[in-house]
């Protein structure tokens, strides 16, 4: 029985040992710290950004009625940014705000056109500001705005592809 007691205690004293060296070496490695810290910063400054989708009149033949489609915008400008969207007469020969015109490859013939602010289009949409464009404010995510196209009931110009480029511009 002694035999027993003697081998239970040195045992328990080598697994002292064991434990005291594992809590001894890991002071042993300890590295002391410290910190800092930094300020991450961001302006974030009025801004807007401005898309366009074609507007497409599709084909026809005889202009005896009007035909009617819609086109869209997407504006994205930061929260709170008042915003005023402008769109110019287009690239054809002779158009103007109140006339816009399609015209063919060679220049020499036109579609009339026009583009509205409103569905019943009647608020002819231009360039200046305050009286026949449309505003809004930014609320930090891509805001769509319908562009309402007309080609009105006129006398056909020979049969070809007619093209026009218009120009949207966002004011901040």
């Amino acid at each position: 029985m002694r035999n027993l007691f003697k081998k239970a205690a040195v045992i328990a004293i080598v697994a002292s040992a064991a434990t005291l060296g594992a809590v001894g070496s890991q002071n042993a490695f300890a590295a002391t710290s410290k910190t800092a810290t930094f300020d991450v910063t961001l302006t974030v400054q009025d801004d807007c950004s401005i898309a366009a989708n074609p507007l497409d009149f599709g084909s026809t033949g005889v202009l005896t009625q009007n035909i009617d489609q819609n086109a869209s915008l997407s504006v994205t400008c930061t929260k709170g940014t008042p915003y005023t969207v402008a769109l110019d007469a287009g690239t054809a020969t002779g158009s103007a705000i109140s006339d816009r015109k399609m015209g063919n490859a060679a220049g020499d013939a036109f579609v009339s056109f026009n583009l509205y602010r409103d569905i019943a289009r009647t608020q002819v949409w231009g360039n200046t500001v305050d009286t026949d464009t449309v505003a809004g404010t930014g609320d930090g995510g891509a805001q769509t705005i319908p562009v309402y196209g007309r080609v009105p009931t006129q006398n056909t110009p020979a049969a070809g592809a007619y093209s026009s480029t218009i120009t949207a511009t966002v004011v901040f």
